[in-house]
């Protein structure tokens, strides 16, 4: 990769226009050809970019007829034709660095996945629970697993990567909720994290809830019967 921080104009000239005026920026060339334009701001959204395919020339003063100051052009121009034209005017700091092949992002035990498996695995609540549904809509947001215990009964299943109190007082408002439905009532609560803080398990079992600390590894590692016929 290649990092370079330019006082620098950009124009983008293709089936749309844009124009960036003479300012501070930091170029960006990445090893698979894209070329990306930074402020110091925006957070991770470049100003201007081109995608590969895209080629880069660096024509020099002498090779280009450039505005007055102005010490190079880059062009950049991908497959359509279109072009970033990026006119330099001072250069501050020109490095390339050799990062290596990235392993990709590894998202591991997030809520969504931890909820997707105790779904999948959903007596690990206990003997003879059924699942009713992820993702139970309510007024107020969804609650995250609705099930039934062995005996019918309506339980609704909160789910966290770390139990605070916070979690405690969103399930306590379901409950609320949800214990209002003739349908639904009598609703209990399990408040189901990997982590649960002594504070929040002392709420939730003054409130009549459940908890219920899950291990992340053992419930990946459970065979699922979803696809088995015997």
């Amino acid at each position: 990769m290649r990092l370079v921080i330019a006082r620098c104009q950009v124009d983008y000239v293709g089936r749309l226009t844009a124009h960036l005026p003479m300012a501070r920026r930091l170029l960006m060339i990445k090893a698979d050809g894209s070329v990306l334009v930074h402020s110091d701001g925006g957070s991770y959204k470049p100003l201007n970019w081109m995608s590969p395919p895209c080629w880069l020339e660096e024509r020099d003063a002498a090779a280009a007829e450039l505005p007055e100051g102005a010490k190079a052009l880059w062009v950049v121009t991908n497959k359509a034709g279109e072009e970033l034209r990026i006119t330099i005017e001072d250069v501050e700091h020109d490095s390339l660095h050799e990062l290596g092949v990235d392993p990709g992002l590894v998202k591991d035990g997030v809520e969504a996945h931890l909820q997707e498996l105790l779904a999948e695995h959903v007596q690990t609540l206990g003997p003879g629970y059924t699942l009713v549904r992820r993702e139970y809509m309510t007024a107020i947001g969804p609650v995250d697993l609705l099930c039934r215990d062995a005996d019918g009964a309506t339980v609704a299943v909160e789910i966290k990567r770390r139990g605070e109190i916070d979690g405690v007082e969103q399930l306590t408002r379901y409950l609320e909720l949800l214990n209002r439905d003739p349908l639904l009532a009598p609703v209990s609560g399990v408040f189901a994290a990997q982590q649960i803080k002594p504070q929040a398990r002392t709420l939730a079992e003054d409130r009549g809830i459940r908890c219920l600390t899950l291990d992340y590894d053992a419930l990946r590692g459970t065979e699922s019967n979803e696809f088995r016929l015997f």
